[in-house]
């Protein structure tokens, strides 16, 4: 036993994944830089290196000069030692990718989420969503020509708030897209062909957003931050040093105006009855605006900010904007600065980032707006430390932090699959007696 309560292998366990992880985000790294880097000392350090090389999860990666001394060797998490699946359930389509433990991507197939029925919540079809995952996954794999067994798991990024049994592990209530209690992980268990050890994660997207865009986009190097996914719907992650990895809150169901439009949760005067794309482009066309006939949310939205915000003519003159369309969207932008001030009275956070693909669409052209208004909805203070940008990370955020919650799991183990949990070897002395035993 250790000290505080801990066990030897415990230790072993954080030792390795302090090293993992100051590999991951700053290496490649020398023995001699990861002593100070992880706080452990060099013999420590070359015991845990000595045991990530012979797992295959760390390799070699050149060479670097000394102060009077030999090169030292740098030291790199070896890209090739594990996989991890992303799936991002979105409004638009399901995208499913395959990336190798670098998070570099390997193979991507998207699917889209057609309107079928009367209503939108339609293109949510239960099993339609599952088959679509059930192929995505099975494509990616062999697009890339790699073994499930490799798999450290698969995470998904969906609508809604996610709990948990013990019968059907993750299960979705998506009241927006018309989920109730849907058993998502017992579903994906039956449907995928993958074996029965490979795990799932599933989350709400706006945390697996959060999750990558703190890892490494514009959210990295801060303690307190919100990440807002904007979408069809509206959505946020709150990380701070007491919710870490993060929290994903029904920002978009804040209640902006009594008695207002009806959202598609059911209740009136939600954010996301105003701000969210699907609501927008209602709003444009209840207002006598012409969103293209036929076409998905994405290319309507890029109609309507052409119309809004035309480009100059050929000889530099100035285009004359659709009123109607630029109304809309100063009301939004609106609605939305007050729903971030909530979100700075609430939370008091560092930094507010923007992702979704709806919201870096609108965040290039208004976000400065958007600012204006959350500043002067706010309290005075928060929002004189808060910045307000897009994150970094673009459309794929969200199933780049699907990949994450697996990767995550796998180092906070130590770098062993949550299948697969290393027992501790016996004592000399009870092997001893166990080889008597057996003889």
């Amino acid at each position: 036993m250790a000290s505080g309560g801990r066990t030897v292998r415990d230790l072993r366990r954080e030792n390795r994944t302090a090293v993992l992880q100051r590999l991951y985000f700053d290496g490649p790294l020398s023995r001699y830089s990861l002593g100070p880097a992880t706080g452990l000392s060099s013999g420590s350090v070359s015991n845990v290196v000595t045991e990530l090389v012979a797992d295959g999860l760390v390799e070699e990666a050149g060479s670097v000069d000394s102060a009077g001394g030999r090169p030292r060797i740098l030291l790199r998490i070896a890209p090739d030692s594990g996989y991890m699946i992303g799936v991002d359930i979105g409004e638009t389509r399901i995208r499913v990718e395959l990336f190798d433990l670098a998070l570099s991507e390997l193979a991507r197939v998207e699917r889209p989420l057609g309107n079928t029925g009367p209503r939108r919540t339609d293109r949510y079809d239960v099993n339609v969503v599952v088959a679509h995952l059930r192929d995505g996954i099975t494509e990616v794999l062999a697009q890339a020509g790699i073994e499930p067994e490799r798999l450290l798991g698969v995470g998904v990024g969906v609508p809604g708030i996610v709990a948990r049994t013990p019968e059907d592990g993750a299960v979705v209530h998506g009241q927006t897209v018309g989920w109730d209690a849907v058993p998502l992980e017992r579903l994906l268990r039956e449907s995928v062909q993958l074996p029965g050890s490979v795990p799932y994660y599933i989350d709400n997207g706006a945390k697996t957003l959060g999750q990558a865009e703190m890892w490494f986009g514009a959210g990295r190097g801060a303690r307190d931050a919100v990440v807002v996914l904007f979408g069809s719907g509206v959505g946020a992650c709150v990380v701070s040093d007491d919710v870490n990895p993060g929290r994903a809150v029904e920002w978009g169901h804040l209640t902006v105006r009594v008695k207002g439009r009806r959202c598609r949760c059911g209740a009136q005067g939600c954010l996301e009855a105003y701000a969210g794309a699907e609501a927008l482009l209602d709003r444009w066309a209840e207002a006598g605006g012409r969103p293209p006939a036929g076409a998905d949310e994405e290319t309507a939205l890029t109609a309507m900010l052409a119309a809004a915000y035309p480009p100059p003519h050929e000889d530099g003159t100035a285009a004359e904007s659709d009123a109607t369309a630029l109304a809309v969207l100063e009301e939004t932008a609106e609605y939305l600065g007050a729903g971030f001030s909530d979100l700075i009275n609430l939370f008091q956070p560092e930094r507010i980032l923007v992702g979704g693909w709806a919201g870096l669409q609108l965040g290039a052209r208004f976000l400065d707006l958007v600012r204006a208004h959350a500043t002067s909805y706010a309290l005075s203070y928060p929002a004189s430390l808060v910045t307000v940008s897009l994150g970094t990370l673009g459309p794929d955020a969200v199933t780049v932090g699907a990949a994450i919650l697996p990767l995550a799991d796998f180092f906070a183990r130590g770098g062993h699959p949550a299948r697969v949990e290393p027992e501790e070897p016996a004592p000399a002395w009870q092997r001893t007696l166990q080889e008597r035993t057996a003889h």
